[in-house]
């Protein structure tokens, strides 16, 4: 349960701190990457994942709750892949708390990287936007749906690496994300990881941020439901095929 504390924090971190900064790069004010759009915070998060998952790599690399309720409902018995870390109640809740905390304190460093950038005049929904996700039309149904459907790809085609030759890696995660980005990202800014969008929205709500308005709490759960629920229908398909 160590290791898990340890690598799942050190992964998440790294995760939340480098996604977290290309999407404060990109639309801070006085940013040298002002104006970078989509596609730069799409290939940044992808990165972010890379980096990430390199971290974690000795408990398996979750570093995102949906992975770990993918695993747990596809019939896996052990979340690591060298067979240490056995799938139960206990474990399951040190790896999600594990990556809650995470999140929260790669978001705050996030922040401290661009401190002087939070304090430029910025409309409140920009500076929240560099912590969690929102949509772009508001609709919970269907922002609900888009978050599965994303969620969904993400965790079947993890849990596909595994009966496949791929070498990749890390790298096959890291294009998956930047895949998804693109293709279902832009109705929400596909949060595809509860901890990724819950933490760093905790952070946002705490930390000292010049003019940054609330924390658009009622839009919290979706980011959080949608990305569990796609990833129990991910392990379950999975399981049965």
């Amino acid at each position: 349960m160590g290791a898990i504390f340890l690598y799942e924090i050190m992964g998440t971190a790294m995760l939340t701190l480098l996604g977290c900064g290309v999407v404060a790069n990109a639309i801070l004010p006085k940013t040298k990457g002002n104006g970078g759009g989509w596609l730069l915070i799409n290939f940044g998060w992808g990165l972010a994942v890379f980096a990430g998952v390199y971290v974690a790599y000795k408990t398996g690399a979750h570093i995102n709750p949906a992975v770990t309720f993918g695993l747990l409902t596809s019939g896996a018995e052990f979340y690591d892949p060298n067979g240490a870390i056995p799938v139960n109640f206990g474990n399951t809740i040190a790896y999600i708390v594990a990556q809650m905390i995470g999140a929260f304190i790669g978001a705050v460093l996030a922040w401290l990287g661009h401190k002087q950038h939070f304090d430029e005049d910025a409309e409140p929904a920009v500076k929240l936007a560099v912590f969690s996700t929102g949509a772009e039309i508001r609709n919970p149904l269907w922002n609900t749906v888009t978050e599965i459907l994303g969620t969904f790809v993400l965790v079947f085609v993890i849990l596909q690496f595994g009966n496949t030759p791929s070498g990749l890696g890390p790298l096959a995660v890291a294009l998956l994300v930047v895949g998804i980005g693109n293709s279902l990202g832009g109705p929400t800014g596909y949060a595809i990881n509860p901890a990724r969008d819950l933490g760093p929205r905790i952070a946002h709500a705490v930390l000292p941020i010049r003019g940054k308005g609330d924390s658009d709490w009622g839009y919290s759960w979706i980011p959080v439901v949608g990305p569990i629920l796609g990833a129990v229908i991910a392990g379950l398909l999975h399981l049965s095929i």
